[in-house]
């Protein structure tokens, strides 16, 4: 998936058009707003992003696409009337994978997509990170993140939504996750488990919906929706 950040609705749709036309899947946001919710949802292989934009510069997106944890090896190219040689050395040292200047060939762009595509994919993966909508977690750093934000977890809370994640799309009942987090199993004791999973919740913020309640059985890291 492909995202585009442009605010003029004609070039934005030719381009996602064109995207589609070559085989990718593609979305386009008029407004940074925008693309921050479209991004704790689903990460794209590649942004195409203006320099121009409605509530904050391009390079002011681009850097806090860098500065968050679950964006900061994003593939960014930046299109841009703006094409003189000092403008494309400040979008390349702001974090800028590839700068093309408008107006620009169809061609040229899917070519330069695939070449930018090609080479990230070649790169080292980032094996140190499990990834759920908006949450990342890295386990060597002992580290959490909702929406580009850092959250704090007690111990058993960090357990659970760790033990979730690894598991993806698995329903643990109370009970399992009583004897795997806490290492007991004592029947009337899977209140326990609700409350952490209240209060985990409550700190991934909007993301706290992907920890899913299954009715009469337990919980599960899904796509959203508490129940």
């Amino acid at each position: 998936m492909i995202y585009m950040l442009e605010d003029e609705e004609g070039i934005r749709n030719f381009v996602i058009y064109a995207l589609e036309s070559s085989g990718f899947g593609a979305r386009g946001f008029e407004a940074p707003s925008d693309l921050y919710e479209a991004v704790k949802e689903e990460l794209p292989e590649l942004l195409l992003l203006d320099r121009m934009l409605p509530e904050e510069d391009g390079l002011e997106v681009l850097k806090k696409l860098r500065s968050a944890p679950e964006t900061r090896k994003l593939p960014v190219i930046m299109l841009t009337a703006k094409g003189t040689e000092l403008d494309k050395v400040e979008g390349l040292d702001s974090g800028a994978d590839d700068y093309i200047a408008k107006p620009f060939g169809t061609m040229e762009l899917i070519s330069r997509i695939k070449a930018l595509l090609r080479r990230t994919a070649d790169s080292p993966a980032d094996t140190d990170r499990l990834q759920l909508g908006g949450i990342s977690v890295y386990p060597s750093k002992h580290e959490v993140f909702a929406g580009g934000e850092k959250v704090t977890l007690t111990l058993k809370e960090y357990d659970l939504l760790l033990m979730l994640m690894r598991n993806r799309g698995q329903v643990f009942s109370r009970d399992s996750l009583l004897r795997e987090i806490w290492g007991y199993d004592f029947a009337g004791e899977s209140r326990t488990v609700d409350v952490h999973i209240r209060t985990l919740r409550q700190k991934l913020g909007d993301c706290g919906e992907l920890i899913e309640t299954i009715r009469g059985v337990g919980y599960k890291a899904g796509d959203g929706g508490i129940d």
